[in-house]
């Protein structure tokens, strides 16, 4: 009878604390971010290897950029305040949003009214400020992109109108090193649309380290067909037009040049007579008057480095490697100093791992080994001979930091904490700042030593996690399910009151496009949350799998969609859910699958294929058909319509409309200029054309990541109202 009592008690005591707790809100995650978590934004580590600066806001002095000391974490000195630079130049106003600091650190660029152009381009205001007298001077009256110092700190180059143009500090004179740039043809120091978006990358040029030469690219994108979309503002609808190459379509030609500063002339550099290829990235190297190219044939699979004498412009191939399948571009490739060795990243042998080379190619030895993916090489500490790198060998969906030396023998674990782990190392790598963060707990940003003993904590958003503690929210928890040959990584997350004998509804959330990663022991923030807001407050049971294709599990489990992007990986989300279905506390006939982009596509793809295994889904910015997609992200993984029409066509969403078994919310934004409304519209014609029931939300001029406002708020409000009526 006493037990009894105890245990009424305890189950008493649990329910009032559950009903003491919160559930999350759309307008907490979308509207007020209750839990936004705290950054270290601005950070930049100091030549000198033992400072840092970072950029604040203050109530009192603007906003400002400040030095701070590794070790102690005590503030050295206020390096730029938007106080003091509006008070000596006689300013009623002055914010900046960015800054870089000159070699030297006794000058910086700051950037304001920065405009959006891409995913990764920005056209600002651009001034230069003496840090020593806080004088300021506008580097141009209009917006241009991509400012920045030479080495020397004697000139700036940046771009403006589609040419390049370098400006001499000394006589404030600037000149234009292009003069045939124009917009929708010729591109100078920049990228096409096309490159910024598939090889991550937007700046166009890069000094050499002297400062005497400016390597940069030259894009002819004239022969690119264009795509245009209405923005909707006014009477009449504004037509943005861009040059954007679908699979099979024509690409630019591009040129890369180097620029003398001495004579003030630019020389071609040989990159080979084909120019339907692909130069993803110059470098510099450390021998004088050596710049590396990397070229890349237009299947993707076959990678090139070219070592170009920028005297001559002659250039030969130092490094080659071939794959039956294709070939990702990385920034893996490193010159170490000295100007004799190189290191760099492949997955010649299965997995990504890291090799010594000689600089003109050759291989010496490979540095790592084993049966994990390495994410990035970090950085070289020249004194030390240690090479620092992120991977995943500890496991599959963790990143973790380490060190090595250049034969492999010296292996250390610099970060011993579940979760993942980013390091941005000072310059002699006697310190570093790590942010850490799992599924269930946001990032921690800390200063660690060389050895990783840590210093100090610069941000723990421990004001996020007691907050959380007064919301309903349980834990995701991670597992692998065995599944068509292979081991899938999953995460699931219950209600916090889950009773194993009742039955839930279930959502899956899926990206699984080729190399990603969802099942990441990492805080999502958004996501997530609404995921704990579905579980806790309406009771479902969220899960979501990473498919055959995805990365992180080496070359073979990622190659294996090759030609035929969807079929695998629907394949096993399809068998994800029957798995799902078949537990017990799972109601099979109320499961449902949800995503975006690529996720969007497999959504689409998996409640087409499933047969009845989906009762709904939800795909927001879907690619519906792999021939309205830009060239080098389809090509890639799926070679040329022409050369493979069965893969494109028979895997494309709008290929199988005729099987949707279920409820289907198709939403898309009008403005966006990556996965066009395209894909959604001719969907939709397609299901109107044959009768078939769906839902569909469009959002007004919003990009692929349909945000800005309201906007996140009404449409999670939307996807909300779907899974409760429809699953």
């Amino acid at each position: 009878m006493t037990m009894r009592i105890f245990l009424v008690s305890v189950f008493l005591f649990i329910s009032s604390q559950l009903k003491a707790q919160k559930d999350i809100s759309l307008e907490d995650i979308w509207k007020n971010n209750t839990f936004g978590v705290q950054g270290v934004y601005g950070f930049n580590p100091l030549s000198d290897g033992k400072y840092y600066s970072r950029k604040i806001e203050s109530n009192t002095e603007g906003n400002c950029v400040v030095k701070y000391s590794y070790e102690s974490g005590m503030a050295q000195d206020t390096l730029i305040n938007s106080k003091k630079i509006r008070r000596i130049n006689g300013l009623q106003k002055f914010s900046f949003e960015g800054y870089q600091l000159s070699a030297d650190e006794s000058k910086a660029l700051l950037t304001t009214e920065s405009e959006r152009i891409y995913r990764h381009s920005y056209a600002s205001m651009v001034y230069l400020l003496d840090l020593k007298t806080n004088k300021l001077e506008q580097v141009s009256d209009k917006k241009i992109m991509y400012c920045s110092f030479d080495p020397t700190q004697k000139y700036l180059a940046f771009v403006f109108e589609n040419n390049l143009y370098l400006k001499d500090l000394k006589s404030n004179k600037t000149k234009a090193i292009t003069k045939d740039g124009k917009k929708n043809s010729i591109i100078n120091g920049a990228v096409d649309w096309v490159y910024e978006e598939e090889f991550s990358m937007s700046k166009g040029y890069c000094w050499s380290k002297d400062g005497t030469q400016l390597a940069y690219y030259r894009f002819d994108e004239s022969g690119v067909h264009e795509y245009s979309m209405p923005m909707y503002h006014g009477l009449y609808p504004e037509n943005v037009s861009f040059k954007y190459p679908k699979a099979g379509e024509a690409n630019s030609i591009v040129e890369v040049y180097v620029f003398a500063v001495s004579n003030g002339k630019s020389r071609k550099m040989n990159t080979g007579n084909e120019i339907d290829q692909y130069l993803p990235r110059i470098m510099w190297t450390e021998t004088p008057n050596r710049l590396s190219i990397q070229r890349l044939n237009r299947l993707q699979n076959k990678w090139e480095i070219l070592l170009a004498n920028t005297q001559s412009g002659d250039a030969s191939v130092a490094y080659e490697e071939t794959d039956d399948k294709y070939i990702e571009i990385t920034d893996d490739l490193m010159y170490l100093p000295g100007g004799e060795l190189a290191v760099m990243t492949s997955e010649r042998n299965g997995y990504r791992q890291i090799f010594l080379h000689k600089a003109n190619g050759p291989e010496i030895n490979q540095i790592t080994y084993g049966k994990w993916d390495v994410d990035q090489i970090i950085g070289y500490d020249e004194k030390n001979q240690l090479l620092y790198y992120s991977s995943r060998e500890i496991a599959s969906n963790e990143s973790h930091v380490f060190r090595i030396s250049l034969d492999g023998k010296k292996q250390f674990h610099l970060t011993q904490e579940p979760g993942s782990h980013h390091a941005n190392f000072s310059n002699d790598f006697s310190y570093f700042i790590l942010r850490s963060s799992t599924i269930n707990q946001p990032p921690v940003y800390s200063v660690k030593n060389r050895d990783g003993q840590a210093i100090r904590t610069l941000e723990d958003n421990k004001q996020v996690l007691d907050l959380m503690s007064g919301y309903r929210i349980s834990k995701a928890q991670f597992g692998e399910l065995k599944l068509n040959n292979t081991s899938l990584n999953y995460y699931m997350i219950k209600p916090v009151d889950f009773d194993s004998t009742k039955t839930y509804p279930l959502l899956m959330f899926v990206y699984g496009g080729p190399g990603s990663q969802q099942v990441v022991n990492q805080w999502s923030g958004g996501n997530y949350l609404w995921h704990q807001m579905l579980a806790n407050k309406h009771g479902y049971i969220i899960a979501c799998v990473d498919n055959r294709g995805t990365g992180a599990k080496g070359s073979a489990f990622k190659k294996i969609t090759y030609k035929q992007l969807g079929k695998y990986e629907s394949d096993d989300q399809i068998a994800a859910a029957r798995y799902f279905g078949d537990l017990k506390y799972i109601d099979a006939g109320r499961i449902g699958i949800w995503g975006w982009s690529y996720g969007g596509f497999m959504s689409s793809t998996c409640i087409l294929k499933g047969d009845g295994v989906f009762k709904a889904a939800i795909a927001i910015a879907p690619v519906t058909n792999w021939r309205y997609y830009d060239n080098i992200y389809t090509e890639r993984y799926m070679q040329t319509p022409k050369d493979n029409p069965d893969g494109y066509d028979q895997n494309s969403p709008i290929n199988m409309v005729d099987k949707l078994k279920g409820n289907f919310l198709l939403v898309h934004g009008t403005g966006d200029d990556n996965v066009h409304f395209q894909n959604s519209v001719e969907m939709a014609k397609k299901m109107i054309d044959l009768n078939i029931p769906f839902q569909s939300a469009y959002y007004p001029n919003k990009s692929h990541g349909i945000s800005g406002g309201n906007t996140r708020l009404h449409l999670f409000t939307l996807m909300t109202k779907f899974v409760l009526e429809n699953l």
